[in-house]
């Protein structure tokens, strides 16, 4: 069963504004946000507050059956109980993830080129995240963007469900659906929405549309 489909916000404290980050993240949701991936890209921020972060998210999550995957951070993830953890090409290699997460948790992985592609299809990961489907300033330290014709080989050589990220939005998501992808993840989106409940609830319809017409 694919556990990752639909919506996946991806958290940017920042991008909210002077918006508490619990209150953006919890109207996306009722807007129909189906994963949540807490991101924390401030190094100034402490491990202690990062956790304590993560707690209040799982905790507003929790009850809304909405799993919560943290960011690069093994760390975090276990000590707040998280559904599972997103990891990098320069993160913690996901064999020894899985063996700290244990065989229940969620892990994702991002796949920046076609040799990422290929050595990730010899694991057991959760989910791909491809990254960047285009290009966009909320990640800039990845390589060349995939655009549709990548996202459609990658989908042509693997079952695994793909996650696609990078400039996604209410405009392109029918076409990146179309191309392969199972979930679009989205940043700004959401997080930069005058009203991220509306926002998250356009993408959602988009993307059911898109995979009912996909599959049909």
């Amino acid at each position: 069963m694919n556990r990752i489909r639909g919506l996946y916000l991806v958290t940017d404290r920042e991008l909210c504004g002077s918006r508490p980050l619990k209150d953006v993240v919890l109207q996306a949701v009722k807007g129909g946000v189906a994963c949540v991936q807490l991101r924390e890209k401030d190094p100034a921020v402490t491990t202690r507050r990062f956790v304590e972060e993560a707690r209040a998210m799982k905790d507003l999550l929790a009850p809304l059956h909405v799993p919560l995957v943290i960011n690069d951070r093994l760390d975090v993830a276990l000590a707040v109980g998280a559904d599972g953890v997103h990891i990098g090409q320069q993160d913690m290699p996901y064999g020894h993830a899985r063996q700290i997460l244990g065989p229940k948790a969620l892990i994702g992985l991002s796949v920046e080129d076609w040799a990422d592609v290929e050595a990730a299809l010899a694991l057991d990961v959760d989910y791909l995240g491809v990254s960047p489907v285009f290009d966009t300033p909320t990640k800039t330290d990845t390589k060349k963007a995939w655009g549709l014709q990548g996202l459609s080989r990658i989908r042509a050589a693997t079952t695994l469900p793909l996650v696609a990220i990078g400039g996604l939005n209410a405009a392109n998501a029918e076409a990146v659906v179309m191309a392969g992808a199972d979930s679009i993840a989205v940043v700004s989106a959401l997080c930069a929405a005058p009203d991220p409940c509306a926002a998250a609830a356009d993408l959602t319809r988009i993307i059911a549309a898109a995979l009912a017409r996909r599959s049909s």
